[in-house]
C-alpha cells in the first residue's frame, strides 16, 4: 500500500482529476474498438485509393466509348481499326509487322 502512496505522491498528487480522466479517455479512443482512430485513417486512405481507381477507370471508359461510337458511324475509323488491331488487309496490298 505504501508502494501507491508513494508513487501517487510522486506522480499523481500534482496532476488534476479532469486531465487524468481526459488522457484516459484520449488513449481509449485512440486504441479501443472498431473504430479507433488509426483503423479510420487506414479506412480513409483505402477510400481515397479507391476513389483514384474510379476515376482512372471512368476516364478508360469515356476514351471507350468515343472510340466505340467512331467505329459505329466513322467508316474509315472501322477500317483504321480492323488493320491496326486485326491486320487486316486489302486484296492488292501486303502488310510487314515490325517489331
Amino acid at each position: 500500500m505504501t508502494r501507491i502512496k508513494d508513487f501517487y505522491d510522486k506522480y499523481l498528487s500534482k496532476l488534476n482529476a479532469y486531465w487524468v480522466v481526459v488522457i484516459v479517455y484520449v488513449l481509449i479512443i485512440c486504441t479501443v474498438g472498431d473504430s479507433n482512430l488509426y483503423k479510420r485513417y487506414t479506412y480513409d486512405e483505402q477510400i481515397r485509393s479507391l476513389e483514384k481507381e474510379i476515376d482512372q477507370y471512368q476516364g478508360e471508359i469515356d476514351l471507350n466509348r468515343k472510340k466505340l461510337q467512331d467505329l459505329r458511324t466513322n467508316k474509315e475509323g472501322l477500317e483504321r481499326f480492323a488493320r491496326e488491331e486485326y491486320f487486316m488487309k486489302k486484296p492488292n496490298e501486303e502488310i510487314f509487322i515490325i517489331r
